[in-house]
């Protein structure tokens, strides 16, 4: 195994909504299908058991009709802290780690999510497919979604 830093990309953002609203949206089934995926698609929750040893698996519509499958097994979960899952996302990435960190700053949240790769090769390969294009645009539905919960409330 090569170094790990050099195994991972990494998305920070700080959210203009509280700790408790940003876990909430990242971590409910009933959040999670109004958010999750780049803009233009549609996600459906077919499993979503957070808990140490639990599956998650959504299905996202592409706008073309065809679909693209996520899912993993959380492994490590710190309330409001730290989330860590395998994650496959089919049929572009598969066999990742994804590690999120949550951060209260006042009334904002820091948010870190890392993607760890197996081989330096293939997180550079990755990369150049498109992960922070993808991810930037995950993080804009999410972003969008929080300020529209915190409007709502």
């Amino acid at each position: 195994m090569s170094d790990e830093a050099n195994r991972t990309l990494s998305i920070n953002r700080t959210f203009d909504a509280p700790l408790q609203l940003v876990w909430d949206a990242w971590t409910k089934a009933k959040h999670i299908a109004q958010w999750w995926g780049p803009k233009g698609m549609k996600t459906k929750v077919i499993e979503h058991d957070f808990r140490v040893g639990g599956k998650w698996h959504y299905v996202m519509a592409m706008p073309d009709g065809n679909e693209f499958t996520t899912e993993g097994i959380y492994s490590k979960i710190d309330e409001l802290k730290e989330i860590f899952t395998s994650a496959d996302f089919k049929p572009m990435t598969e066999g990742v780690d994804m590690q999120t960190l949550f951060e209260a700053d006042g009334s904002k949240t820091n948010f870190t999510l890392n993607v760890i790769h197996p081989t330096e090769e293939y997180c550079k390969q990755q990369e150049e497919i498109g992960f922070f294009q993808g991810w930037g645009s995950v993080m804009n539905e999410f972003d969008s979604f929080l300020q529209k919960q915190k409007s709502a409330s």
